[in-house]
């Protein structure tokens, strides 16, 4: 894949990056301006749905970097510290998106869209998936989502997890026979078993449960400083938002991409198909691979990356974070970081990658968007993603990365 050129590549550019941002601080932010109304303009000639999507994921990355709304740092400061107030406002992330969601996946439709919702086999796959994942989200310093807004924000370290990520992903689609060979379930869907909103009412009260006793086993933690006052527009444009503001502004993006792709909000199947994309640049055949056979993935590889609704929103994402970081004033590209922490970016990404593949989604995509729509997957997902945590909480020691 030529990974260690490009890593070179990167390390050779990014004084250059950095002396254009310190030569002009607005330089960044115009760069963003136009990149945004340039791809808009090119995707209005694809319809309204392509500008939606685009638009959505940029709402999305400037909701994440302005509320550092982080899954990998949430849970560590679960397992660590005790300290449940990120991974509170993932409940209320996932509450409010199973509540947007419900009607909308009963009905089959929304504003004429047909919608689907992320159902997946429940099984080892998925299991050892997320158990890969959660390792390597730790040792990555970030989730999928996470590696996306960090290095679109300009954090060099998380353009090289990216890259290990997309060939982790490809890795993974090409063993995907293998792993689906192994013991599974069909997708169970709750509101296949029961009337869909009795679904609800279980699942929101499950939600309530794991938030109860999330609450009593949290340790107090210190009150934070105040914030500096400014002005709602200031803080709207500059941040920082509350992070429950974020999970509000999450949950309706979520519904939006429902609404305009016909699914839910995904993240690693994009790294998939990057990782896809270059090998194929570099020689590789897609007819080897019985993965790349079937008719989404083979249309989604003969397209166009902006075509692919996840890698449009996934580079949406990655801009709205530069617009935010610019607007912060916090966007300064550096490559300042040791040999180790590289080396835990290169197999963090791996794991991540190739563990997002196998478990059909990652933190966004299985998790909040599964259990969402009521399939069992997602549930398995979050179980077996956070023992991996824990090891990978552990495994950080070895590079010298603090808890």
């Amino acid at each position: 894949m030529n990974a260690s050129r490009a890593m070179r590549s990167a390390a050779k550019y990014a004084p250059v990056v950095a002396a254009l941002a310190r030569m002009h601080p607005q330089l960044p932010l115009v760069l963003g301006v136009v990149t945004l109304v340039g791809v808009a303009a090119h995707l209005s000639q694809s319809g309204w749905q392509a500008v939606t999507l685009w638009l959505t994921g940029l709402m999305l990355g400037m909701a994440l970097y302005h509320a550092s709304f982080g899954f990998a740092s949430a849970y560590r400061r679960m397992i660590v510290a005790r300290d449940m107030r990120g991974v509170l406002a993932q409940l209320l992330l996932l509450a409010l998106t199973t509540l947007l969601f419900a009607p909308v996946l009963a009905a089959g439709a929304i504003f004429g869209q047909d919608v689907g919702g992320a159902w997946a086999p429940v099984g080892v796959s998925v299991a050892a998936g997320a158990f890969m994942f959660g390792i390597g989200m730790q040792i990555a310093g970030a989730c999928g989502s996470g590696t996306l807004y960090t290095a679109g924000g300009g954090n060099l370290r998380m353009l090289v997890v990216l890259l290990w990520a997309c060939v982790g992903s490809f890795w993974a689609s090409l063993h995907m026979g293998w792993w689906q060979q192994l013991p599974s379930h069909e997708a169970v869907v709750l509101s296949d078993v029961m009337d869909w909103k009795s679904a609800l009412v279980l699942q929101l009260g499950m939600m309530a449960v794991l938030a109860w006793l999330l609450g009593a086993l949290a340790k107090p933690v210190p009150s934070a400083a105040p914030l500096h006052v400014r002005t709602p527009w200031s803080r709207l444009l500059s941040g920082p938002w509350p992070v429950l503001a974020a999970a509000v502004v999450l949950a309706l993006g979520n519904l939006s991409t429902l609404a305009t792709a016909g699914h839910p909000w995904s993240i690693t199947w994009g790294f998939t198909l990057w990782g896809a994309k270059a090998a194929q640049a570099l020689g590789w055949q897609a007819s080897s691979s019985a993965f790349w056979q079937g008719e989404f993935q083979s249309e989604a590889l003969a397209g166009g990356v902006l075509q692919d609704s996840t890698s449009l929103m996934d580079l949406g994402l990655m801009l709205g974070a530069w617009c935010a970081a610019s607007l912060a004033g916090r966007f300064a590209p550096k490559w300042d970081f040791s040999w180790r922490s590289l080396a835990a970016a290169v197999l963090g990404g791996l794991l991540l990658g190739y563990g997002a593949r196998i478990a059909y989604g990652c933190n966004i995509g299985a998790f909040i968007s599964g259990v969402a729509s009521g399939s069992l997957h997602g549930w398995l997902w979050i179980a077996a993603a956070l023992p991996g945590t824990w090891l990978g909480i552990h495994l950080r020691r070895r590079f010298g990365m603090d808890d």
